[in-house]
């Protein structure tokens, strides 16, 4: 690859993704930006040039972005309104960007078009980018095996996961191929115009993913399935979860529960030469996360 003397600016940063994308570009010759609110919180390795800024700020995006030569864009919100302002400071000062779009978005449709609403946010950010000028690549992942983090403090406390819609199979998904994906398409040539639908290796249910947790962790954990009111109500009271996003969750559970089987796809090895990770080597990785405090 030749990324000599380029600079990649990384939104997101500090979060799931972002924080393996910065790590990952580190591994490559290219000079590092990662964009974020809080940088004496940020906690990035020191190589990387932290610069203090809100994406939704153009004055602050507009001066982290110049200079760059391409951006990984993270879109975590399910409205596409800033989206224009971000696109316009992202245009005149860089030449590529490489979405985090989502695995809502269905092929051969604008967003008005798109059935599911996470899907019609972020196919309005992918037109966006397209009609923008600049150079593309979407990245569509599947569940983000991150997701499973919600049952971190059930499973801390007790032997069990309760929730709703149990049976949902879904094809849980490492951040570290999504940043490795995003890695190749952000310092190689050939990903123009590419909107990459990414899996994991397997499609599992959620009371499956439960059970393979619990293996990782050595100890035996189950799914106890909950009504959709009693699952609402649960969510609604955790704090660290978005009252907006309860319904749509739930409504997707059921849409999910009712639709064909997921699909596997085998881009994340096509594209970096290596398969997915399994959820059993995301649960190893992340054990500390689910294991109770002394």
């Amino acid at each position: 690859m030749d990324t000599a003397q380029r600079t990649i600016l990384v939104t997101g940063a500090t979060g799931n993704v972002g924080r393996q994308v910065t790590c990952q570009l580190l591994t490559t010759d290219v000079r590092v930006r990662a964009l974020t609110r809080s940088p004496a919180a940020a906690d990035l390795p020191d190589r990387v040039e932290v610069r203090q800024g809100d994406l939704f700020v153009p004055r602050d995006l507009e001066e982290a972005v110049r200079g760059t030569d391409a951006v990984f864009l993270m879109w975590p919100f399910h409205t596409a309104d800033r989206a224009p302002a971000v696109v316009d400071a992202l245009a005149p000062h860089t030449k590529r960007v490489v979405l985090l779009s989502s695995g809502a978005v269905r092929d051969g449709l604008t967003h008005g078009q798109q059935p599911h609403p996470v899907g019609r946010c972020h196919r309005a950010v992918e037109q966006l980018i397209e009609y923008s000028g600049l150079r593309w690549t979407h990245l569509r992942p599947s569940t983000f095996a991150a997701n499973t983090l919600w049952w971190a403090d059930q499973i801390r406390s007790g032997d069990a996961v309760r929730g709703a819609y149990g049976a949902v199979p879904m094809a849980p998904l490492h951040e570290a191929d999504i940043a490795a994906v995003a890695v190749r398409a952000l310092t190689e040539e050939g990903h123009d115009k590419a909107a990459y639908t990414l899996t994991g290796p397997d499609v599992l249910t959620q009371a499956e993913q439960v059970h393979i947790i619990g293996e990782a962790l050595g100890r035996p954990l189950r799914w106890e399935e909950l009504s959709r009111e009693a699952a609402r109500r649960r969510l609604l009271a955790d704090d660290a979860f978005p009252d907006s996003f309860v319904k749509v969750l739930l409504d997707t559970f059921a849409e999910m529960l009712d639709a064909p089987r997921p699909v596997t796809t085998t881009t994340v090895e096509e594209v970096t030469g290596i398969p997915a990770r399994t959820l059993r080597q995301w649960a190893v990785d992340h054990a500390a996360d689910f294991r109770r405090h002394p």
